[in-house]
């Protein structure tokens, strides 16, 4: 792609767009020409998922133009915009979880008989070729939700390129991804850019960002604030544009070594012994302190997510589990809770409820301990207003339906539930996953606040920046194994990465 050499294949102007009585974009200018990979970065509510739902014929009612091929036009449906080839993968997966993967890829388009018939076999071979093509080895008869969710999200991006879509839309892709399947994603979006067709990649990794994009485009508070190509800009300058100046804390998490502040000396609080679940993990014995943040890092895979399942009883474990040096039984989620255990998963979809107001999203697990015969909105919105004040949550009010707001104020919103009646132990799954620089350093700050009330934090991720920029004390896993502790000492994300 030769920049400024032909006309734009597409070009939004002057694009506004707002949300009850917030405004998410604000005179708006983009372009993005055919063969060309651009990121796009900014702080959650920057406007940067709204103007890339409003390309995809997610939102319909804005104020602008949208050219396309240098022809104004104005996608009514997502149906609408992939019949102009555009397509888009969204963060949170769309994809049928008890179907097979060949379903998967060719839902809403499959192929048929002369009969009218599903042709399965086909369909099956179609699917087989096609993911080898991506360098995909997987076995198209699988149930895809089975397969772990770094596969399915390269499953859902197959679906969309094999549409026949021109411009791609991607959503935090890489968010669920292992290095290994990154690399695979980018080999794969080369080869899509060396055929001409255009990438928009939405993501909070900078490192992906500028290591697989043309360009970038930094949104801030609804407004574009700047676009350049990616030779002429550094992570740094990225990092200041999108948040400005004064986050040296957040910014070492992506660029230096950390200091671990751990506390050898206090009380252990949850404690395992030979933990473990078959085809998961084995044999994990840990300690979990009050008043420390463990991180719990890992690749896609490696056992993390269902270890944290197990220690809030979502999933059945051999092994010993001890509370304040008192042996525990898990059977169901309630007697965690009832126990002083709180979980925040990392699918936000799973613990929300997107067409209910905050208030009723975040006074959910307490209902019982403000009323137990009626319902109190009154009391239910003054909590909620309490939390949006301290998580700095972007919203009107209170009443503002949860689905309005971007993923990093939803993810907040998830860990609110929790915070009224603070926990014994606090396990945090992926909490910052699909978070801007900006949203994960209030995360940074509520979780520090809770290690200093003397909470035991256990923080599960597989991203490197996460786990650096919250614990005191980080456990790597591999292969369903606790392989390397990094405890009193500086450690980096190459370290990391190296250990798992």
């Amino acid at each position: 792609m030769t920049e400024g050499s032909e006309t734009p294949l597409l070009e939004l102007v002057d694009i506004s767009k707002s949300f009850g009585g917030v405004q998410a974009l604000r005179g708006v200018d983009f372009s993005l020409r055919a063969g060309e990979i651009h990121g796009l970065v900014g702080e959650n509510g920057a406007g940067k998922s709204t103007l890339m739902k409003i390309i995809a014929g997610v939102h319909h009612d804005f104020q602008g133009t949208m050219r396309l091929d240098g022809k104004p036009v104005r996608f009514r449906s997502a149906r609408d915009a992939l019949d102009a080839g555009v397509g888009m993968v969204h963060q949170e997966l769309s994809i049928a979880p008890e179907l097979t993967v060949a379903e998967n890829v060719f839902l809403g388009s499959q192929p048929v008989t002369k009969l009218g018939i599903i042709d399965w076999k086909r369909m099956v071979r179609e699917a087989r070729e096609h993911l080898a093509g991506l360098g995909i080895d997987v076995d198209p008869t699988t149930t895809i939700g089975l397969l772990p969710i770094g596969l399915q999200q390269l499953i859902e991006l197959a679906r969309v390129l094999f549409s026949g879509a021109r411009i791609i839309i991607l959503d935090e892709p890489t968010s669920a991804l292992s290095p290994p399947e990154v690399e695979l994603l980018f080999a794969t979006l080369r080869k899509l850019r060396e055929s001409g067709r255009s990438i928009i990649f939405i993501s909070h990794f900078l490192d992906d960002i500028l290591g697989i994009s043309d360009s970038v485009t930094i949104f801030r508070n609804g407004e574009k604030v700047l676009t350049s190509p990616v030779s002429k800009i550094d992570k740094r300058k990225v990092i200041e544009q999108m948040i400005g100046v004064g986050h040296r804390e957040l910014e070492e998490s992506y660029t230096g070594d950390i200091k671990l502040n751990t506390r050898f000396d206090a009380p252990v609080v949850l404690e395992t012994e030979n933990l473990s679940i078959e085809r998961a993990f084995h044999d994990v014995s840990i300690k979990i302190r009050a008043g420390e943040v463990l991180g719990i890092y890992g690749f896609m895979g490696c056992g993390q997510i269902e270890l944290a399942r197990a220690l809030f009883g979502k999933l059945k474990a051999s092994g010993g589990l001890m509370l304040e040096g008192k042996p525990i039984r898990l059977p169901r989620t309630s007697v965690a809770k009832e126990l002083g255990i709180a979980y925040v998963p990392e699918s936000r979809r799973a613990m929300l409820f997107h067409h209910e107001p905050l208030y009723k999203n975040m006074s959910i697990s307490i209902l019982e301990r403000i009323s137990r015969l009626l319902l109190k909105p009154g009391a239910e919105r003054s909590i909620a207003r309490g939390h949006i004040d301290n998580l700095r949550i972007r919203t009107p009010g209170a009443d503002q339906l949860l689905g309005n707001l971007s993923g990093g104020n939803q993810q907040k919103v998830a860990l609110a539930k929790w915070l009224t009646h603070a926990p014994k132990v606090l396990i945090l799954s992926e909490p910052t996953r699909g978070m801007d620089v900006g949203a994960k350093e209030d995360v940074v700050r509520i979780v520090r606040d809770l290690r200093d009330q003397g909470i035991a934090v256990v923080v599960v991720s597989t991203e490197p920046e996460t786990v650096l920029s919250l614990a005191d004390r980080i456990l790597v896993m591999k292969r369903g194994a606790i392989v390397t502790e990094f405890a009193g000492d500086t450690v980096s994300k190459d370290r990391l990465l190296e250990a798992a």
